[in-house]
């Protein structure tokens, strides 16, 4: 059976509360955006890699984004699937079954 992409999908606002509810070998990806109160969506990862190395991470932003400057910055973190907002919603429902394939 197929999973669709609305099977488990949990959500937060706040970096920090998903941070506290984070579960290790839970997740398949997160959808991280870049720009966030409290905790920018790089902080996040590295805070969720050193918990889970093994998820999938989708960044999120309007912003352009230097990829250069973003790996000497977080070196520990893999910028593999970088998606520019506006999106839609089919737009961004291929780009999550695809990291998830």
């Amino acid at each position: 059976m197929q999973k669709s992409i609305k099977d488990n999908v949990h959500t937060s606002n706040d970096p920090v509360i998903a941070l506290s509810e984070f579960k290790p070998n839970f997740y398949d990806l997160l959808l991280v955006d870049i720009n966030m109160p409290r905790m920018n969506g790089y902080e996040l990862c590295e805070k969720i890699f050193a918990i889970d190395i093994n998820v999938k991470v989708c960044f999120m932003s309007s912003d352009e984004i230097n990829l250069e400057a973003l790996r000497e910055i977080y070196p520990a973190i893999s910028v593999g699937c970088f998606i520019r907002k506006p999106v839609t919603i089919d737009y961004l429902v291929k780009r999550i079954m695809s990291e998830l394939d």
